[in-house]
């Protein structure tokens, strides 16, 4: 139990500071030579290093510190010293890399002639250093302290939270730098939300299948048997005629899509299916934690 406990809290550091150190390296490398911005207090450092040449590193833990006083009261012990751990990491990493571009040991990334590419490239190194961050239980400070609330409160997609503060943010920062530059920025955090959202949810997709038909026990044995799933028979009531049935229950991968719907008309082409899109799926026959 406690070796179990050690290496769960080894993974948890480990991709912490792999989270921080790709984010800070997105900025530093992406964005800040690029002229490009990005959401929440970070957004606002950087808006503060083009107006004022401040230092993110330095603005990014003054501006959190009241973050963390809610943040701790909401979000408890554990998790706040994630967060606050997360923001000091990512100030130490966005001081490591300024410093290593000011001294040429890294060349950033500038290109006037494929933006596109530098914005597709800082969306996925963003999305996937935060990604690994909220993997960890912790946060980068900011509206991440805030998304983790929301999402804990509501359930809704901390990648979504995150993409609609944002846009508030970067309506702001039309009067620093140029329009173009917001528009850009503006697809760079879309695809940064949905490398989150992917990092989150797992990147196992697979489909759920519900099934009524006319003699759901013969057609659960065939599934069993022919495509070797589990299934499940839930009881179910139909409001309008009154009569009791069963209800088909199954998860598929999305290879075995085409195969079930064939098996189920086969048995019943009349049958009633509902599919629903399955993001994470842990047991037999699938992936394990």
């Amino acid at each position: 139990m406690a070796m179990g406990k050690l290496n769960e809290g080894l993974r948890r550091w480990a991709g912490l500071i792999a989270g921080s150190a790709l984010y800070a390296f997105g900025i530093e490398y992406f964005i800040l030579p690029n002229t490009l911005m990005e959401g929440g207090v970070t957004g606002i450092t950087v808006l503060l290093q083009y107006a004022f040449g401040f230092a993110p590193a330095i603005t990014s833990l003054v501006l959190n510190i009241p973050l963390f006083i809610f943040g701790w009261r909401q979000l408890g012990r554990e998790s706040m010293l994630y967060t606050i751990a997360g923001t000091v990491l990512l100030s130490c990493f966005l001081w490591i890399w300024s410093f290593a571009v000011e001294q040429s040991w890294i060349v950033p990334f500038v290109s006037d002639n494929d933006f596109m590419l530098v914005v597709l490239y800082a969306g996925v190194t963003l999305g996937v250093g935060l990604g690994l961050v909220f993997w960890s239980g912790g946060t980068t400070g900011g509206v991440d302290i805030i998304a983790r609330i929301v999402h804990r409160w509501r359930g809704w997609s901390m990648g979504k939270i995150i993409l609609a503060m944002d846009v508030i943010i970067l309506g702001a920062s039309l009067l620093v730098i140029p329009k173009d530059r917001v528009l850009y920025t503006l697809v760079s955090v879309f695809i940064s939300s949905k490398v989150i959202d992917f990092i989150q949810e797992g990147a196992y997709a697979a489909k759920a299948f519900t099934i009524l038909c006319s003699d759901p026990e013969k057609l659960a044995s065939v599934i069993t048997v022919q495509m070797e799933r589990g299934v499940t028979l839930v009881p179910a009531v139909g409001a309008y005629s009154g009569q009791n049935r069963m209800m088909i229950y199954c998860v598929v991968s999305r290879f075995e899509i085409r195969k079930l719907k064939s098996l189920v008309r086969q048995h019943d082409r009349q049958a009633f299916i509902v599919i629903n899109d399955v993001n994470d799926v842990l047991g037999e026959g699938f992936k394990e934690e």
